[in-house]
């Protein structure tokens, strides 16, 4: 399909929201086809994007049966099933008018529905309008018509999700991961060093993922412009692999080394930046309202990190003038942070380290605990372009001097929610089981656990470690082995 003619005319990004909104629609697209249709269907649809998320087809499994032998629609590219919110045939059988009439939401909704039509606006845009003002502007758009200009009959239009039902079944469906397992010696004693860590992914469609890229670049073009202030935008000349990458600063102005004035790594409390962006706002109410991040720690800051081919972050452990937890959301490209208490420098970019986990595009990795205070963590040189938005919170007694709290960041709760309502991670893709532990992990390499059997899909139980986690099963510990000196990623 990459050589298609019509394919060509359109760029990645609107080839994957083709790819989601297609797949959301392909039961009703392919009610009626026998499988040889629904199968050539479903292959053209999943090349849309076929290094995206909807490419899950199980050509193994005939049409409309499950692994318990009941009539589940399985023509989705995204495995209708997953997650336990089953998708009857009542899916394919309901019109878009109907979809509104069927109670509850959740159970008409696909597992893989990223927005629920593609005829509204992402849910960022629309919190913005609103809180900008965008129904007042609608409200006197409509008053200055005179009556003549009014229509004399009205289109009945097609019946759409509220915002609510689409937010629930999107918070619903956020996937999350919270039991990385990495077992290290750290001052004489096992202890789960990757302890805290939790990955989330369904946070941010691929329309808002879109959104707030364009809106990133839009910022670095300002910076190159000089329109941000001085300390907002950074972005030091390249004289080596691994060197160089853009950043934005907004909250606070970080120091990463001790500067020529000799202030240490940290916040600098007398440097002004730019406060956060209104879309960077809505993004951080999405985090605390959707169960990523604690409404105790609301972040008041964030950095964002723009790569090009071949930029890195060394290993490092988060400055404490910032508290824990913090998150950083990926987007892009997919790459790979690596864990250990004791990272290597290997070369310009490369690193070795016995962790690593697979940050997929628009995933939000939260740090905290063992996490964030024993392993350090690095992003070896990546292959492709990659930006990054780790959004923190600065310590009360850190914080700029005439700091200002955001009130729209104030008093912000989580939504109601169901934990046991939502689906985990693929076991096989994001278990400990399938991380590298002692390996060197380099920009060539993929990341290979120690005693992982590929055949076997599970580790080999006569390992050392394991045979000592078995009998000791220590506690978490919250001190490292060596002393780590503060940077930020």
């Amino acid at each position: 399909m990459d050589e298609d003619p019509f394919l060509r005319q359109y760029q990645p990004s609107e080839l994957k929201i083709a790819s989601e909104f297609l797949t959301t629609w392909l039961p009703f697209l392919s009610r009626d086809l026998c499988k040889d249709c629904v199968h050539v269907l479903s292959n053209r649809i999943r090349s849309l994007d076929p290094g995206g998320t909807n490419t899950n087809v199980d050509d193994g499994k005939s049409a409309g049966s499950s692994e318990n032998g009941g009539d589940l629609d399985t023509h989705s590219l995204g495995s209708w099933k997953d997650g336990g919110s089953n998708i009857s045939e009542s899916v394919a059988e309901t019109s878009s008018s109907a979809l509104i009439s069927q109670s509850p939401v959740a159970e008409t909704a696909s597992p893989r529905m990223s927005w629920a039509d593609m005829s509204q606006e992402d849910e960022l845009e629309e919190e913005e309008e609103q809180r900008e003002g965008g129904e007042s502007g609608g409200q006197a758009a409509d008053a200055s018509l005179s009556p003549g200009d009014l229509p004399v009959t009205k289109t009945p239009e097609k019946p759409k999700l509220s915002r609510e039902q689409r937010e629930n079944i999107r918070l619903t469906n956020v996937k999350r991961k919270k039991d990385f397992i990495c077992l290290e010696r750290v001052r004489g004693r096992i202890v789960n060093i990757v302890d805290g860590l939790e990955l989330h992914t369904g946070v941010f469609s691929a329309v808002e993922q879109k959104r707030i890229v364009d809106f990133v670049y839009e910022l670095q073009e300002k910076g190159r412009k000089g329109e941000l202030k001085e300390r907002t935008y950074s972005a030091p000349q390249k004289w080596m692999r691994g060197k160089g990458r853009v950043t934005l600063q907004f909250g606070c102005c970080y120091n990463y080394a001790t500067d020529k004035a000799g202030n240490p790594p940290g916040i600098l409390q007398h440097e002004m930046v730019d406060p956060i962006p209104h879309l960077f706002k809505v993004m951080i109410r999405r985090l605390v309202q959707w169960h990523v991040l604690p409404p105790t720690c609301v972040p008041d800051s964030c950095i964002v990190n723009i790569y090009e081919e071949s930029d890195c972050i060394p290993p490092h452990i988060d400055n404490h003038d910032f508290v824990r937890p913090f998150c950083t959301v990926s987007f892009l490209s997919e790459c790979n942070i690596l864990f250990g208490s004791n990272l290597k420098v290997e070369g310009p970019g490369e690193f070795s380290g016995s962790f690593a986990i697979p940050l997929p595009v628009g995933s939000v990795l939260v740090l905290s605990g063992n996490g964030a205070d024993v392993a350090k963590h690095c992003v070896p040189a990546v292959p492709t372009n990659r930006i990054s938005i780790t959004f923190r919170r600065m310590d009360e007694s850190k914080r700029p001097a005439g700091f200002v709290p955001e009130p729209d960041l104030q008093g912000i709760q989580p939504l109601p929610y169901e934990p046991n309502a939502t689906s985990s991670l693929n076991s096989s893709r994001f278990s400990h089981n399938g991380y590298n532990r002692e390996a060197g992990l380099r920009r060539e390499e993929k990341p290979v656990a120690r005693d992982y059997h590929p055949e076997r899909g599970n580790p080999s139980y006569e390992s050392r470690e394991w045979s000592t986690q078995r009998r000791r099963r220590p506690g978490p510990q919250n001190h490292g082995r060596n002393k780590v000196k503060n940077t930020q990623s």
